[in-house]
Formats: structure tokens, sequence, C-alpha cells
């Protein structure tokens, strides 16, 4: 077994916070004895913009990443290759003063309200209601809601929560508007009870969500999308979009129960 060289972070989720101490080890690992010319340790935050596969008109959607890193390097002799390790580290901004206003909202589905359809006429009959506790959501905490199917001529094979991120860009001569879907999960499984409420319950992924960022030319934001999937064709309605914050919810107020019941 040769040397190796590793990085150990104390705090187990590497979530940190602007004027916080970082703190750990640096584990060399060898049998016999190890010469070295000295082991440096740096820190770099990068932002890297590259251009998407994707075309919106004549403008070219992008995306963006951010990484924080910490790099250890060990230079060695002419005869010894030189060892590096990397561990990367997550920066959440501070949480703004006060808390988000719950603000609840309810959606039906609907051959009428469907999109992008061109033999309406065709589609079987259904009517599903759904509710949304709250669009202001605050990250570090689930989404939650219900969805009811109230008619549906057809049978249904599966309930779908998608999580889609939308990032607009433009100037003076428009706009692009890029989304992405960032997380689909399934909340029920076959032909479910009519009538039946079903809990809508999401974990918004750590390192595919941020706050709602709105400037002149540029926004960044979740949509969510739920999707009730019948054995010919898939239901969906875009609810109003997210606006998530690292702050958290207000507490219900007193009097008021939640839609969810489990």
């Amino acid at each position: 077994m040769g040397t190796s060289l590793d990085i150990k972070i104390k705090r187990a989720n590497k979530v940190y916070h602007a004027g916080e101490m970082l703190s750990g080890l640096v584990v060399i690992s060898s049998k016999d004895s190890v010469q070295h010319q000295g082991v440096s340790l740096t820190m770099e935050g990068t932002v890297n913009l590259q251009l998407s596969a994707k075309s919106v008109g004549v403008f070219e959607a992008f995306y963006n990443s951010v990484k924080y890193t910490l790099r250890c390097d060990m230079r060695r002799s002419l005869l010894a290759k030189d060892l590096s390790k990397t561990c990367e580290f997550i920066v959440h901004s501070a949480p703004q003063k006060g808390k988000l206003t719950p603000s609840p909202v309810d959606f039906t589905i609907t051959p009428e309200t469907l999109q992008n359809v061109k033999e309406r006429a065709s589609l079987p009959k259904f009517f599903i209601r759904g509710h949304l506790n709250s669009t202001n959501c605050a990250i570090t905490q689930p989404l939650t809601g219900e969805l009811v199917v109230e008619h549906s001529e057809a049978a249904v094979q599966s309930v779908e929560l998608q999580l889609v991120r939308v990032e607009t860009c433009g100037c003076a001569e428009g706009y692009a508007r890029d989304a992405t879907e960032i997380q689909n999960i399934q909340i029920a499984d076959g032909d479910i009870c009519r009538g039946l409420s079903v809990p809508l319950h999401m974990v918004f992924p750590r390192l595919f969500t941020c706050p709602t960022l709105e400037t002149t030319n540029f926004k960044v934001g979740e949509d969510l999308v739920p999707w009730v999937v019948p054995p010919t064709f898939k239901a969906g309605l875009l609810p109003p979009p997210l606006n998530t914050s690292r702050n958290s919810l207000e507490d219900t107020p007193r009097g008021m129960s939640p839609r969810v019941q489990i």
C-alpha cells in the first residue's frame, strides 16, 4: 500500500455559513516513513458558466455551478509523485430576518386545463383537485399538500410530483427560458380510490435547489408539477411558481389545522 492523502471535515453534513470556522483533519496514511517538501491547504470558490444543449430562439440558455472546495497538496521529490486531494463543502447564505407567510393555493386538473393537447375531445373524462399548504416555501422544510382524484373514466397508474428549476435571462431583445427537471417522486401507485385524500410530501434536494432569485434581467426559481398518469397519457397542471427561501414558515395560526391528514 502506498501513501494516501485524505481530508476529513468535522461537520458531517459539510454545510457552513459565512463567518463560521471550518475545521477538520488532513490524514496521511502510509506503512513506511514519508518524505515530503511541504503540505499545503487551500480553499477555492468557483463559478462555472456553461452553455446548455438547449436553444431558445436566438438565445442560448445557460446554467451555472457554484462550488467551494478544499484542496490539500503534498509536494514530494522528483522520484515520487505529488499527492493531491479535494473535498467539496457547502456554503449557505444566512436567512433573512422575519418569517415567510404561508400562501395556500388550490388547483384542479381536468381535460380543459391541460396544455398542448391536440385531440382534447378524445381524452377520457376526469376531475382531480389538489391543495398546496403554501407556495412560499422554506427549502429546509418539506413542501406539503394533498391531491384527490374525484372522478376518472380511465384507471390511474401513478401519481407523481415533478420539481422543475426555471431559469430566465434576457435583455432588451427578449428573454430565454430554460426549464430543467431536478426531481420526480411517486406519491401513489395504482388505481387509487376515488375521493381519497393523498398526502403530498416533497423534500427539496439540497444540492439542486436554491432560494428564488429575481433581478432585472435574470430570474431563477422552482415550479411544482403534479402528474396523474392514466394508461394512455399524462395529466398535469402547472400551479403558481414556488417562492423558495431559507427563511422558515410562520406557524399555522391557532384554530387552523393542516390540510394533510395521515
